[in-house]
């Protein structure tokens, strides 16, 4: 039987052949090298030789393969070097079971499945990096509170810990924060119960990838930080922290925090000219609550249920006149703002003098700044804003006789230095090599 017959009595063998014009490489080459790297999970299995053992066959579906080299090498130089590579598959690493995230942040195949955002002493949606960054970087986010067991009963001196003023307004606080997430189509899950254990629960139920939380400085805070960050660390989950309790920012201080000056006028001369950071905006809608593991919300406890007694009374009688909660504190911002522009215009006119007394003669903000129900940021922008420009210098003055943002200026530094020589101390190391902190040295210098 001739050539001709026999290639018509196997059509296959000339299809194959003729669809794939580099199917067929001749055995005339003398060494021969085939590198083939495809995904585990193919299905496919690829037939790399023939039947015949002068052939190579190439598989012609190439959309499996991530990286195909083929390669000749001969010892006579005149030989032929053929080399081919076929990259096809997104995959930069095609032997990693996840794949990585594209360096474009605006790319959706870089968010983030899940996270969840551990609220502390930062009870706002107004100027909030950690929440704003999370719903920049997740899909979903899981927002949550937890009501501490160590942070209420008697201390070791017989005093509480957490009386029942500050708990009902810190109940306030929480009540009020969950209806502004729920207000932009997202919600609060509440727990009563040691963050390093909560968190870890919940981040594995929802499969979550980070946990995003504001740093803290006083000694118990960082503590509870490190045993968070451990615990997550066994669970390959990503701990960011973000700063937001003062008025200039961490990372914006001429020094390191070991460095920071030991008393208030040194502190003053070397931050003061220092730019304040803008306030970030409240976004109006939120990411979805996860999916996965259908995370019951919890109820937001009482004061029984906290075991602070509700009857017990100090030597302020009646209830108290405070609210909690970040619609109280913007409310309250904006009218002592008012206030102090009222008080500007009428000592302008009369040619008096403009200093913050009497009754007004603080903000009483300082629980809601506490709680972070409203930033030290946020303060400063609504009093530059409502206070005449020519009031309104960049820098503090020397004590509590300016009006308005001068005034504001020069407590709120005061608190930005007890926070910062606050975390300067919180280590065991810091407390031992460290000298004290002489708050009152320098202060009107």
């Amino acid at each position: 039987m001739d050539s001709n017959v026999e290639e018509n009595l196997n059509p296959e063998t000339k299809s194959a052949e003729e669809e794939n014009p580099l199917s067929i490489i001749p055995s005339s080459l003398p060494i021969a090298s085939l590198s083939l790297t495809f995904i585990p999970s193919s299905t496919q299995f690829l037939k790399l030789f023939s039947r015949h053992p002068n052939k190579v066959r190439i598989p012609t579906q190439a959309s499996y393969l991530t990286h195909l080299s083929l390669s000749s090498v001969s010892p006579l130089p005149s030989r032929i070097s053929f080399k081919s590579t076929i990259a096809a598959n997104p995959l930069q690493s095609p032997l990693s079971i996840v794949p990585r995230r594209p360096l474009d942040p605006s790319s959706a195949a870089a968010l983030r499945r899940a996270a969840v955002v551990w609220f502390r002493n930062d009870l706002r949606v107004h100027d909030n990096e950690c929440l704003n960054s999370a719903n920049d970087e997740c899909v979903s986010v899981l927002p949550v509170y937890c009501f501490d067991p160590r942070d209420y009963g008697k201390s070791s001196s017989g005093f509480d810990k957490t009386g029942p003023f500050r708990a009902q307004f810190l109940i306030e606080s929480v009540s009020e924060l969950r209806k502004n997430l729920q207000a932009r189509g997202s919600n609060l899950v509440v727990r009563v119960g040691k963050p390093e254990s909560v968190l870890v629960e919940l981040a594995k139920e929802i499969g979550a990838d980070a946990i995003y939380a504001h740093r803290e400085v006083s000694h118990d805070e960082v503590k509870a930080e490190g045993k968070i960050e451990t615990a997550m660390k066994e669970e390959g989950v990503e701990v960011k922290y973000f700063w937001g309790s003062t008025l200039y920012h961490l990372d914006d201080l001429p020094f390191k925090i070991e460095d920071l000056p030991s008393n208030y006028g040194a502190f003053k001369d070397k931050v003061q000219k220092l730019e304040i950071r803008k306030t970030i905006a409240a976004l109006d809608q939120l990411k979805c609550l996860p999916s996965r593991g259908d995370v019951e919300l919890g109820e937001i406890p009482s004061l029984l249920d906290l075991g602070v007694n509700p009857t017990a009374r100090t030597s302020q009688e009646g209830k108290p006149t405070m609210v909690g909660g970040e619609t109280e504190a913007l409310t309250r911002l904006k009218s002592f703002a008012a206030d102090c522009q009222a008080r500007l215009n009428k000592g302008n006119q009369k040619g008096g003098n403009n200093s913050v007394f009497g009754a007004n003669f603080s903000c009483k903000i300082s629980p809601w700044l506490a709680m972070g129900s409203i930033s030290p940021r946020s303060m400063f922008d609504e009093l530059k804003k409502t206070i005449s420009a020519s009031t309104t210098p960049t820098t503090p003055r020397n004590g509590p006789g300016d009006t308005g943002l001068n005034w504001l200026m020069y407590e709120l530094l005061w608190r930005d230095f007890f926070r910062f020589i606050t975390k300067k101390y919180s280590s065991v190391k810091t407390q031992v090599e460290a000298g004290p902190a002489t708050a009152c040295t320098g202060a009107l210098a």
